[in-house]
């Protein structure tokens, strides 16, 4: 690594020294800039690398609620207001025990280069708490929700900050939040939040957009070799939104989705997911709250507890669960069942050694900030439908997604080759990202 670009990863690990994903991420990009550091020396020259990894603002606060025994509860509530040179700060809250500050910080510093290559006028963000939805009564998570607007309410707005959902925070959460910003703020109709449903301010194909954008992606990527979706078999991890409609996508491409997972073990459907599998698993999974082994159960599936998809062996891998979710053991084992493509459509799934073994033996890789940048896409949509009060078509909706991730795989196509890399999705995605970030923070100077 060119000795600059690690002064400045150095001195992070010097500063939050506990914060491993934040290192992992600001690693993952910094390592691929150095083409672009030694081409355009105006970045060094404005600090740009020591200004981007530094968060423009964090706000961490206490959230009392009351459980259903009448008792109170104390969370941590967090936004990380990463970037927003090129727009209001964009990025979903995430409600899971594993939430802390590093975690944030991570998140918010991809969003930050995932939301520029969308084109879209919008900065990075990303917040939410150590809360737990999963087996909370309705009640609970709204005495939640509620007690967490009342101080988020504060930093967020259309021109400044613009939350949506992420792991934990779905539609039911959405909706508790916006009440709640209402209520305080008598105001509606801003997109101050996005993710909202259909009816009050929400945007068609917003549920569908992050798994069905990094499909069109990883459709993309085929389509450089001359392939496809069809017959292929594909293995997807996680159960949740991104899942479910990744798993849509593909099946509606005709490939055979071939497995499901959650955090308890993953199932495999050697002969693909059929739409009445398709159909039971979003019952299960948003109306039922249940696990993907009453799935298994259900149509008499192989169900390994605590295992992932991977061992399973596919033709096309797209991890829809959580960060480093496939390691290199993970991705040896692909490797060996004859995969061609991996499509990240959780934020960071993929650990460093993994990636770096799919980039050597040529499989065609796609990091999340460019192949799941279809949902704060959408969410970007659902901000200009806001602004106009107007609501577009399902049908309209989805074109402009398609047309947004097809652009997306373009520019860092491209973008790669221009560098020296073609091929190389890691590289042109983050230098892409940066570029266009990096860009507009010389132009306005050192306040931006």
């Amino acid at each position: 690594m060119d000795k600059y670009i690690e002064s400045v990863y150095q001195s992070i690990l010097d500063k939050d020294p506990l914060q491993k994903e934040f290192h992992q991420a600001a690693l993952e990009v910094l390592e691929t800039l150095e083409p672009v550091i030694e081409k355009y020396p105006v970045f060094k020259e404005h600090k740009i690398l020591e200004r981007i990894v530094e968060p423009e603002r964090i706000i961490q606060f206490r959230v009392p609620w009351k459980d259903k025994n009448g008792e109170i509860q104390i969370n941590r509530g967090y936004r990380v207001q990463y970037n927003s040179a090129i727009g209001p700060y964009k990025g979903g809250f995430r409600f899971h025990p594993t939430v802390y500050l590093g975690l944030l910080k991570f998140l918010g510093f991809e969003q930050t280069f995932k939301n520029a290559l969308t084109t879209l006028p919008m900065g990075g963000g990303k917040g939410g708490s150590d809360f737990d939805p999963h087996g909370k009564t309705d009640a609970e998570v709204e005495s939640f929700c509620h007690s967490f607007m009342m101080e988020m309410y504060r930093h967020i707005g259309q021109f400044t900050d613009v939350p949506a959902g992420d792991i934990g925070v779905g539609g039911r959460e959405i909706g508790y939040l916006y009440a709640a910003y209402r209520k305080i703020r008598n105001v509606h109709g801003t997109g101050v939040l996005t993710g909202k449903g259909w009816g009050w301010g929400g945007s068609r194909i917003r549920p569908q957009a992050t798994g069905y954008g990094n499909v069109y992606f990883c459709q993309e990527m085929l389509k450089t070799k001359d392939e496809d979706f069809k017959g292929k078999k594909v293995l997807i991890s996680g159960s949740g939104n991104v899942a479910q409609y990744a798993a849509e996508k593909a099946m509606q491409l005709g490939a055979k989705v071939a497995s499901m997972s959650d955090s308890s073990g993953a199932v495999h459907i050697p002969d693909g997911m059929t739409k009445e599998m398709w159909d039971y698993v979003m019952e299960l999974k948003n109306v039922k709250r249940g696990r993907i082994s009453e799935f298994a159960e259900k149509y008499n599936l192989e169900y390994v507890k605590g295992g992932r998809p991977w061992q399973f062996g596919g033709d096309i891998a797209l991890p829809c669960a959580t960060q480093n979710e496939l390691d290199k053991k993970d991705a040896e084992a692909l490797i060996s069942s004859g995969v061609i493509a991996v499509g990240e459509g959780a934020n960071m799934p993929t650990t460093p050694d993994a990636m770096s073994l799919f980039l050597e033996k040529g499989i065609l890789f796609s990091p999340g900030k460019a192949s799941n940048a279809g949902g704060v896409a959408t969410s970007g949509l659902e901000m200009s439908q806001n602004s106009g009060r107007l609501f577009w078509s399902a049908e309209e909706v989805d074109k402009q997604l398609h047309g947004i991730m097809v652009n997306i795989h373009q520019t860092a196509y491209d973008t790669a080759k221009e560098f020296g890399q073609p091929g190389n999705y890691v590289l042109g995605a983050n230098i892409a990202g940066f570029m266009k970030v990096a860009n507009a923070m010389v132009a306005m100077g050192y306040l931006a």
